[in-house]
């Protein structure tokens, strides 16, 4: 059973930042890849970020690069995305998610947190 608890949406005006944070029970540690999607109303679910919290290569879609930051805690359970200089297009409800590989993560046949609601406007 792995359990994802997502927290730190809000709302803020454009050029503003916000902070998810994701935390993970996972007992047999078999969603090592973590990361968030995000969907807007109206709008396909798309991956924003996502990475092994053990290390290597960083995925990011090419709407945030540059501009959100995905990172662990000092453990492999708590996972951060930092998102600055928002935009109102980053306006979706965010959801954290976990995987055991990337690609189950892209195909969105990991676990599910609920979502965090993060909106953008001035």
């Amino acid at each position: 059973q792995v359990l994802l608890v997502g927290s730190g949406g809000g709302s803020v005006q454009p050029g503003g930042s916000l902070r998810l944070s994701c935390t993970k029970s996972d007992h047999g540690d078999s969603s090592p890849y973590m990361g968030w999607f995000r969907q807007a109303p109206g709008k396909e679910r798309e991956a924003v970020a996502g990475f092994y919290t053990s290390g290597g290569s960083i995925y990011y879609h090419n709407s945030v690069k540059g501009r959100f930051t995905i990172s662990r805690g000092d453990g492999h359970n708590t996972v951060y995305l930092q998102m600055n200089n928002l935009k109102p297009e980053d306006t979706a409800m965010y959801y954290c998610s976990a995987a055991k590989y990337s690609g189950d993560f892209l195909a969105e046949a990991g676990y599910w947190g609920q979502g965090t609601q993060v909106t953008v406007s001035s």
